[in-house]
């Protein structure tokens, strides 16, 4: 049935989707230069679209059908290194910001996160990087290159260091000195916490920038991911962490990366769910 759906974003209409109509500005990047293990991030972005083709668009939880802001679907943004995807995405990002768009970018490798922080933390003040992720992401350098996939947050945090990293379970020694333990909330340590999200929360400034990368995710439910770690969050943590980071704080855009798309569509489609409820969450 999708492929007689319109190819956009949750296969909407023209009256829903026309970058004129649309308050949100969903913004591919097919990236996938530094990736360590598992290739294939960069056709994270066509599966996800894909995906969401067949998606219902009513919110239970929020009885809400957030496709009537609109949303469009922009022209991927491409580069043939990070540095220079960085700047093209910051370039693209600050234009949409400008217009009054909210914008979502779909990745790719992790490294497409930096152009679109970088663009957010200039247009907004007093805002916070909320960072899910497996990985600490803070090493200086690895394999020679500072803006591999590894060092996306220690290049954040040259930008900001208002950073708060949740579901980490993968660190680099090296990583250590550049981690801010106060800020850092370990999957360990959610699991046997009942008040994890209330200590987030109080840790957030009034915006807040979401960066979410699916291996913060249990394989079990994501396993479509180039470096898959155990003891992950479930489903309706992050779900339950989002919807009060929302009502709480000010969400002024978000990405997604690091999907690595395989035979197996079931994880494709719980991050377009997960894309959706968000904007749910936001706009309803």
């Amino acid at each position: 049935m999708a492929n007689k759906l319109p190819y956009n974003f949750g296969a909407l209409p023209e009256k829903y989707s026309t970058y004129k109509n649309s308050k949100i500005i969903v913004l591919p990047v097919p990236f996938d230069k530094t990736s360590s293990w598992m290739k294939g991030s960069d056709k994270g972005p066509d599966a996800i679209i894909n995906a969401s083709r067949n998606m219902e668009l009513y919110d239970i939880e929020t009885n809400a059908e957030v496709y009537r802001k609109g949303i469009h679907t922009a022209k991927a943004v491409t580069a043939g290194n990070a540095r220079t995807l960085a700047v093209k995405v910051q370039n693209s990002v600050d234009d949409l910001l400008k217009n009054n768009k909210f914008v979502v970018v779909l990745g790719g490798e992790h490294t497409v996160s930096l152009g679109t922080i970088q663009a957010h933390t200039e247009f907004f003040s007093k805002i916070t990087i909320l960072h899910l992720d497996a990985h600490s992401d803070m090493r200086d350098s690895y394999e020679g290159d500072k803006y591999s996939h590894a060092c996306i947050m220690a290049r954040v945090k040259e930008i900001t260091k208002n950073i708060i990293s949740v579901g980490i379970r993968s660190t680099d020694s090296s990583e250590l000195k550049n981690i801010n333990k106060q800020n850092t909330f370990y999957a360990s340590t959610i699991h046997h916490s009942k008040e994890w999200i209330k200590k987030v929360v109080r840790k957030l400034s009034e915006n807040v920038y979401v960066s979410i990368d699916l291996d913060v995710f249990d394989p079990s439910i994501m396993p479509s991911t180039g470096t898959p770690e155990p003891g992950g969050l479930g489903w309706y943590d992050v779900l339950d962490l989002l919807e009060i980071v929302s009502k709480n704080n000010n969400i002024v855009g978000f990405d997604v990366v690091e999907l690595c798309p395989s035979k197996n569509m079931a994880p494709d489609f719980l991050t377009a769910k997960l894309i959706y409820k968000l904007l749910s969450f936001k706009f309803a």
